[in-house]
């Protein structure tokens, strides 16, 4: 990496870690991220660049185009917050009741203008097109195809993709790099239970739509005991169930909420078809009746070897071996599978493991600010090798 780039990184270590403060205080939920969206929008003004912006709905494109031929590269960054309230006692906390940055996408947001930054500053040392994209409800897995749609991956078309997440399961300081099969498929379904109410003394008038609802929890499970390879991991999680009004009534209604998971595009497929049977059977059998929506999701995070390579490489040249592992897979969902299908790319984990252990989605979690200098010098690495 050239002297001056790294100059234009430690210039911008302060103004990233901000930046993100800034990000901080104002989380939004998915699809409702307007204030982030416009800070987004206003940085990149002031950088020189012309973004596009409301690219499905909230996303925010800005190009940097060098004039000169080579590849174009584009770089991800998540927007969306969580409807959690934060915990964290920073003095930068969420200002917005019931929603917080309790998943990173604020450090993501902030690398990513972070590396915007550096690299305009370095426009005349590069060759090609570097596309930086701000991409609104990851959480919801709905903002990257509206925006894949409207073509952010063409004209010209993206050659290679990367994506960071900040990630507490690696030690704080390293980068997890993998081949292949990084975060599972996931898909989601919304069940509602349909029974015949009545007075808690007369069950036998009754079809209990609670009672069909444990036994259709309990049902669910066996398909990943029963009808899955065990050697290839699968997960069925309800995570919402809802039934009842008082002790003494039998619901009527029973509304189940879940989500599954799997590495295998195959058994992704047939979720839907799987779960409705085992449903209907457990329905069928108590006298029950089912109305479900399947939302089949995305499909598995796997990276491109060549890309992997690539970032590894990168990795190598900034941080050395001993700051790089191999993470394991994870059963988390992302929809940065979806660009990953669009071209030769791959996904990192950040390591941002702290003492107090907090998990993602953990209302007291704290990611560490300093390594939003590793985030955008790796990604001005990679940048710079295939650019230069």
């Amino acid at each position: 990496m050239q002297q001056r780039l790294k100059k234009n990184l430690e210039a911008a270590r302060g103004w990233t870690i901000q930046l993100r403060r800034e990000l901080h205080k104002i989380p939004e939920l998915a699809q409702e991220e307007e204030k982030t969206a416009a800070l987004v929008a206003k940085t990149l003004g002031e950088l020189g660049f012309t973004p596009q912006t409301g690219v499905g709905k909230h996303g925010v494109v800005a190009t940097l185009d060098t004039g000169r031929p080579g590849p174009v590269v584009m770089f991800r960054a998540d927007m969306d917050a969580l409807p959690i309230q934060e915990e964290s006692g920073l003095p930068f906390a969420s200002t917005h009741q019931g929603a917080a940055h309790c998943c990173g996408h604020d450090c993501h947001t902030a690398m990513l203008l972070g590396t915007a930054k550096v690299l305009s500053e370095a426009k005349d040392k590069l060759s090609g097109v570097v596309r930086f994209v701000f991409q609104p409800a990851e959480e919801a897995v709905s903002g990257a195809r509206p925006m894949i749609a409207e073509g952010i991956m063409d004209s010209p078309k993206v050659d290679y993709c990367f994506g960071m997440h900040v990630w507490p399961a690696v030690p704080k300081g390293q980068v997890g790099i993998k081949s292949g099969d990084l975060m599972a498929a996931m898909s989601w379904f919304d069940l509602e239970i349909i029974g015949k109410g009545g007075h808690g003394a007369m069950p036998h008038l009754c079809v209990d739509a609670l009672e069909v609802g444990t036994q259709v929890v309990s049902a669910l499970q066996r398909i990943t005991s029963r009808q899955m390879n065990p050697m290839q991991p699968t997960v069925v999680t309800i995570g919402e169930f809802h039934a009842g009004t008082a002790m003494n009534i039998i619901p009527d209604r029973a509304e189940l909420h879940g989500t599954t998971r799997t590495f295998d595009k195959e058994v992704w497929r047939t979720w839907d078809k799987r779960l409705r049977s085992v449903i209907a059977g457990v329905c069928a059998s108590m006298g029950a009746d089912f109305k479900l929506e399947f939302h089949q999701g995305v499909p598995p995070v796997s990276n491109d070897p060549q890309a992997t390579d690539i970032v590894r490489k990168a990795a190598l040249t900034l941080l050395g071996a001993d700051r790089i592992i191999e993470p394991e897979p994870t059963m988390g969902g992302e929809d940065m599978s979806l660009f990953l299908e669009q071209a030769k790319g791959a996904f990192v984990f950040l390591g941002a493991q702290m003492e107090d252990g907090f998990p993602l989605h953990n209302p007291k979690i704290v990611f560490p600010e300093d390594i939003l200098a590793t985030g955008v010098a790796l990604n001005c690495q990679i940048a710079w090798d295939l650019l230069t």
